[in-house]
């Protein structure tokens, strides 16, 4: 990220520099032409006072949220304007440099609104419009007392980034409404400390489903993230999490398996730490966590990263049937529409929303309950996954 940093920087640079001209082309009142950089050193120096607030291991809270969505709202609209600047610019080069044109200013103050205007929309109404993606799958060694048996996916709740009860709310009565027999989350359930559930603890031990819950830990979930005054008080926070999968009813599994019996059947539930490609933490093992299931079961593994699925899920001495993930939120940004899916997180995931197969093997991708960093959501709305296993 900080390699990265510098190109950020410019960019926003020369967007605000392509975005004013525009602006001067519309006006020349000077409190607009002056307002327009001073809200950019307004947020500057947020940014400045944050960062200083780190190095003295003073907690910014929900400060630098606030700032990267406002700066996600003053600069991404620019960014969307700037091709259509530019190509002016370039055609003014042939042209020797004539005035700009009132027409493309104008123009480019619309696309800029309008970019601004969704943006918005997704800090407010987008954050908890929740999708049911519902999908059924077929496998031949499915146990017959389970064809029909259904799964309602959670994950990445994120429950540090809330703020309205009634969204949460309406989101935990919609998993309900699904009467799945099953309920899994696949980890995140706060940004940093065990603390952020505890507004929160009553409303999601509303969730019911008669053959239980079951749950993982997702990277954010360690407290790998903020600044502990010990060791030892990270691993008390991360003891008091645990605790809380408990109180909110979900039995968290750790690199260990259960059976869900049914009519004389059963299939395999497999639940690993997370496990991370790249830097982030590989706590995890399949191969502790499946030691005790038989080759002959039917397997369903919980692990939170999409990336554990290519780099050990695949390859394993067992087979795994069904795998379910979460962690890349779907960037919360992006394109779903008529059957096309885009968002930037594709370029750092193959897997990184819905269904993908290989070798006869599924997994799932769930683009998350709730939201971090930008504070809402664009096109990738939160997520409520219900699969139906079928035989055959």
């Amino acid at each position: 990220m900080k390699q990265r940093l510098p190109f950020v920087l410019l960019a926003w640079i020369l967007a605000d520099i392509y975005f004013f001209h525009a602006i001067a082309t519309l006006t020349s009142n000077q409190f607009i032409l002056w307002g327009y950089w001073l809200f950019d050193l307004l947020i500057a120096l947020g940014f400045a006072v944050v960062i200083r607030q780190r190095r003295t291991n003073r907690p910014p809270g929900n400060s630098i949220a606030w700032l990267m969505a406002l700066t996600l709202l003053v600069f991404v609209p620019k960014i969307f304007a700037s091709p259509l600047l530019l190509l002016e610019d370039i055609i003014r080069a042939f042209r020797h440099f004539p005035p700009h044109s009132i027409w493309v200013s104008e123009l480019a103050v619309l696309i800029t609104a309008f970019v601004f205007l969704s943006l918005l929309y997704g800090m407010t109404g987008g954050r908890h419009r929740y999708k049911v993606h519902r999908l059924t799958l077929k496998f031949p060694d499915l146990p017959n007392a389970f064809d029909g048996f259904t799964i309602t996916q959670l994950s990445d709740i994120h429950a540090g980034s809330f703020t309205s009860k009634k969204g949460v709310e309406k989101g935990v009565s919609l998993v309900n409404e699904q009467n799945s027999d099953l309920i899994l989350f696949t980890g995140d359930l706060v940004n940093n400390v065990a603390s952020e559930m505890d507004p929160w603890i009553d409303t999601f031990a509303k969730l019911k489903a008669p053959f239980g819950k079951y749950s993982v830990l997702g990277n954010h979930d360690y407290g790998d993230y903020t600044r502990w005054e010990s060791e030892a008080a990270q691993a008390a926070n991360l003891v008091r999490l645990k605790k809380v999968h408990k109180e909110i009813g979900f039995k968290l599994l750790l690199n260990d398996a259960v059976q869900v019996k049914k009519d004389g059947g059963s299939i395999a539930l497999i639940g690993v730490e997370n496990w991370g490609k790249g830097g982030f933490h590989k706590y995890g093992s399949l191969t502790k966590a499946a030691a005790n299931v038989t080759d002959d079961e039917f397997k369903i593994l919980m692990s939170h990263d999409p990336s554990h699925w290519e780099a050990k899920t695949l390859e394993h001495d067992k087979h795994i049937n069904l795998s379910l993930a979460g962690h890349t939120h779907g960037m919360q940004f992006g394109i779903e529409l008529f059957g096309f899916q885009w968002s930037p997180v594709k370029y750092v995931y193959p897997q990184w929303a819905g269904l993908y197969e290989k070798k006869g093997k599924y997994l799932y991708v769930n683009r998350g309950f709730g939201f971090l960093g930008f504070k809402g959501r664009l096109g990738i709305w939160p997520e409520i996954t219900v699969i139906t296993l079928k035989k055959g």
